[in-house]
């Protein structure tokens, strides 16, 4: 019995997991199908198999779990503006304004779980693990409940349909976590650089992102690639995902390789906001020699200017880079781009990864410092930085994963919004990304610390007056013994 049981299984019939076209390779895709699509923005995004799957246009009230909505005309973006999708679970919105649009108005249930948390959920479900607990998202809607997934179309300020649920809580060594469970999906379409005929896999430069976590999450997964070797012809050690989590690989038909984010060359020596920059030059003496560093968008991202040749700083891009070096004007690469996804370059020692690891470094405290902005700041250093109610949907992206972590935040930030609108309040009216987890606060008029007691005044710019500072911070004010001139 057990030599006839050894034959079967080494001599039953192999089934080719080579697909001649894409249009073939998504065939079978029935509506109602929860689909895991690999990509962070537009880099490394399946993009034949999305567009074979957006000329089905029967195919509808799908369920895409992807970490951003793309942009209108290009990726998941073709199946949105298709009305294919029923409900987008991600982390981050971005620039789909079409995306935008249908959930404001009640047409797409829109599902927003942390990224980092996203990639650890597909992470285990690939690798049979049903929940797990993590400090991201506590004390926040994604932990407390109360999400508008879904408004109600008739009257999208009113009520909403469905509403996001709490999740069960524990402590462990004194700390706060939230469970999660684990996604898999029926399918998963993802993006690769090279495959065998075996179906494995080796991505390229942050083109890995996520493509690597849902491969393994899904009944069927199957990858586009852009070159098909036969079995062996891959050095066994430059494999980063197996085949035995790889169904079926097409090869590209034609890769558009957009960037989501380019640079103006004319932008390369020209000054930058000169508000901005004082706060991105004032933010730069945070950095300590040796430190890893994580930058947000916008004025976190100009820190980098102003770091002098003599400090080795190494920074982490949670798409899945360390080493992120500065633009590349004119000599961009569509599979290397930073988590603001516009060009990138490497520095000498940078390294690559999935997703999950990305956030594993974040969430096992590894990063020393995290610089981001805000929409609002409490006195008490609780954040607001992903959502504005009605009017704007972003998403937290890693935000909320960053500022979870323990380690230490700073943001920098405009004093105040248009029209000399508060930001730094008693107690934040927006929707938290983070309870008392702000260490330091710089804006243009001056550097604020956090105690128990609440926000205290450290450092003045040159010139500002105190009552000015008094005048637009909408919360009670100490000041420290000494307060220091940043006289530039």
């Amino acid at each position: 019995a057990f030599i006839k049981s050894s034959l079967f299984r080494f001599t039953k019939p192999f089934s080719s997991k080579v697909y001649k076209s894409s249009k073939d390779a998504v065939a079978d895709i029935k509506s109602g199908s929860r689909i895991l699509i690999g990509g962070f923005g537009i880099c490394g995004i399946p993009e034949n198999l999305l567009l074979e799957l957006s000329e089905r246009k029967e195919v509808k009230d799908l369920e895409i779990v992807s970490n951003n909505g793309g942009v209108a005309d290009f990726g998941n973006g073709l199946l949105l503006r298709n009305k294919q999708v029923k409900r987008l679970t991600g982390s981050y919105v971005g620039e789909n304004k079409i995306l935008e649009s249908m959930y404001l108005t009640g047409e797409l249930e829109l599902n927003l779980i942390p990224q980092g948390t996203l990639a650890e959920k597909c992470r285990a479900g690939g690798a049979g693990i049903p929940a797990f607990y993590t400090p991201t998202g506590y004390g926040t809607q994604i932990q407390e409940g109360g999400f508008p997934i879904k408004l109600d179309s008739s009257n999208p300020k009113g009520k909403p349909v469905i509403v996001s649920k709490s999740k069960p809580t524990a402590i462990f060594n004194g700390r706060n976590y939230v469970l999660e469970e684990a996604i898999t999906g029926d399918y998963a379409l993802v993006k690769a650089y090279k495959a065998d005929t075996e179906g494995n896999l080796i991505f390229r430069k942050t083109a890995r992102n996520f493509n690597h976590d849902m491969a393994t999450a899904a009944k069927i997964t199957i990858a586009e690639v852009e070159e098909i070797v036969e079995k062996g012809q891959l050095n066994p050690d430059d494999i980063h995902c197996p085949g035995i989590f790889v169904h079926r690989i097409v090869k590209g038909e034609k890769f558009e390789k957009r960037i989501e984010r380019k640079r103006d060359p004319k932008q390369q020596n020209s000054d930058s906001d000169p508000m901005k920059s004082r706060i991105a030059r004032r933010a730069a003496e945070e950095l300590e020699d040796g430190m890893y560093v994580n930058l947000g968008i916008g004025i976190p991202n100009l820190v980098t200017d102003y770091i002098p040749d003599n400090k080795h700083i190494v920074f982490h891009s949670e798409n899945g880079m360390l080493g992120l070096g500065p633009y590349p004007y004119g000599k961009e690469d569509h599979d290397l781009v930073s988590a603001i996804k516009e060009g990138a370059s490497e520095t000498l020692g940078c390294s690559y990864f999935k997703s999950s690891e990305s956030f594993a470094m974040i969430r096992g405290r590894h990063i020393d410092l995290t610089i981001l902005g805000a929409l609002q700041v409490s006195q008490n250093g609780d954040l607001a930085n992903w959502i504005i109610p009605g009017k704007l949907v972003k998403g937290m992206g890693g935000a909320m994963d960053l500022v979870g972590s323990g380690g230490k935040v700073i943001v920098t930030m405009e004093h105040t919004a248009k029209g000399d609108q508060i930001k730094i309040l008693e107690k934040c009216s927006l929707p938290l990304t983070g309870k008392q987890v702000v260490s330091k606060l710089i804006t243009e008029l001056g550097v604020f610390c956090f105690d128990e007691q609440g926000i205290v005044l450290t450092e003045l710019f040159k010139g500002v007056e105190l009552d000015k500072v008094r005048k637009l911070t909408g919360c009670k004010l100490r000041l420290a013994d000494k307060i220091r001139t940043i006289d530039y």
